[in-house]
């Protein structure tokens, strides 16, 4: 079977930056639009035009920068949100605009206080409103996640019709489960007129952590977009991980997607926007966490010392790691000990070892990890210290 392509949306820039005090400035934006397109996402997400003057210069500067990746902003289905977001994309090469409205009954009620009817009609008459300043229109079902499948459909007709060229089905809230998000996909695919003439896309919140999960379920169900932030920022509990999805189908070749991502790029990228947002991710987040390549157990570090893969199922060079890391603590073993002895200058001989492994676990036991520098101190306060120096 060919390997399929998967487009990688980001963002990080508009859903991203939604995260309380995470507020980028024009020249942040900048910076991290220029590493995105080196990443080799295929659509970056600038922001919401309408929302402020100073993301409408954002997205307005990003256009002008931004070689290779389509430049998207969005918008509500709001005549004078699309006109002003296809203002912002003036100087784009490669303009989206991304606009639509809440389908589920919850939206329709309580949010617009509309009907059924009402709001098909607005979706239709948005993307038809968009279509007149670009050709790329991506259309959104908001909270499609918790929408009547039969109505979803109608409704993406309807935007196919008006000449959407994408189809974005949120799982706005996070509320689906994997095979219930994977069958919401599949239903459109074998129910919706003209389905080929739009690419589906997936955009997945993380509230019950399924983000991902359910990201991946979309690609394996006809989705061909997966819209994703750099370390899984955004709205609530955030967004489906770009990291996380892209590593994902490259270790998993046998599901025969690939996406443009230089993945070598990924841990700097993500340091990048930890910097700039001032949010860094928890030590053990997926792909780029601190701990994601960091080994404290005796029975780990030895078989990672022996053979990588034993404990590794991705090359941290893969990521832009350059290496995994032997955390002593007091849970670890005479490998890992004599591993960073022989780092620090000293070969240890069987019976060495056992000597200063026996000091090494009274001083790891007063202290939570071990350090590169304290090996020395262990070293030299045991008792077989001398014979260590002559040697």
């Amino acid at each position: 079977m060919a390997t399929q392509k998967v487009e990688i949306f980001d963002t990080t820039l508009r859903d991203g930056e939604q995260v309380p005090g995470c507020k980028l400035n024009t020249e942040q934006k900048l910076i991290l639009a220029r590493k995105l397109d080196e990443l080799g996402v295929d659509v970056i997400e600038a922001g919401f035009a309408i929302s402020s003057p100073g993301d409408f210069k954002s997205i307005e500067a990003i256009s002008k920068i931004v070689n290779n990746a389509t430049v998207c902003g969005l918008s509500r289905a709001v005549k004078n949100d699309i006109k002003v977001a296809a203002e912002a994309l003036t100087y784009a090469k490669k303009p989206r605009i991304h606009t639509g409205i809440g389908t589920s009954d919850s939206h329709i009620k309580h949010k617009f206080k509309s009907n059924r009817e009402e709001v098909l009609q607005r979706a239709y008459d948005a993307v038809k409103y968009a279509k007149s300043f670009v050709e790329d229109v991506e259309f959104y079902a908001e909270d499609a996640g918790r929408t009547d499948n039969d109505y979803l459909a109608k409704v993406c007709e309807a935007a196919i019709k008006a000449g959407a060229t994408v189809l974005n089905i949120p799982d706005t809230t996070g509320y689906c489960l994997p095979q219930e998000y994977g069958a919401k996909i599949k239903y459109l695919k074998e129910h919706v007129k003209d389905i080929d003439k739009a690419i589906i896309s997936c955009h997945c919140h993380n509230d019950l952590g399924l983000a991902t999960a359910n990201s991946i379920e979309a690609i394996r169900n006809g989705a061909r977009q997966i819209e994703c932030t750099i370390n899984g920022i955004g709205e609530r509990a955030g967004n489906a991980a770009l990291e996380e999805v892209v590593m994902i189908l490259k270790q998993h070749p046998y599901l025969n997607f690939e996406t443009n991502i230089n993945s070598q790029h990924l841990f700097a990228l993500s340091q990048l926007v930890s910097k700039h947002m001032g949010i860094s991710p928890q030590p053990n987040k997926a792909i780029v966490g601190a701990n994601a390549f960091a080994h404290s157990s005796g029975i780990h570090q030895d078989g990672v010392i022996k053979r990588r893969d034993t404990y590794e199922i991705m090359d941290p060079k893969d990521v832009g790691v350059t290496e995994s890391a032997i955390v002593l603590t007091a849970r670890s073993g005479r490998a890992a000990l004599a591993y960073k002895a022989k780092n620090a200058g000293y070969n240890l001989t069987k019976l060495q070892l056992d000597e200063v492994y026996a000091n090494f676990l009274n001083f790891a036991d007063q202290h939570k990890q071990v350090n590169d520098d304290d090996i020395h101190q262990i070293v030299e306060t045991s008792n077989i210290y001398r014979e260590i120096k002559s040697a």
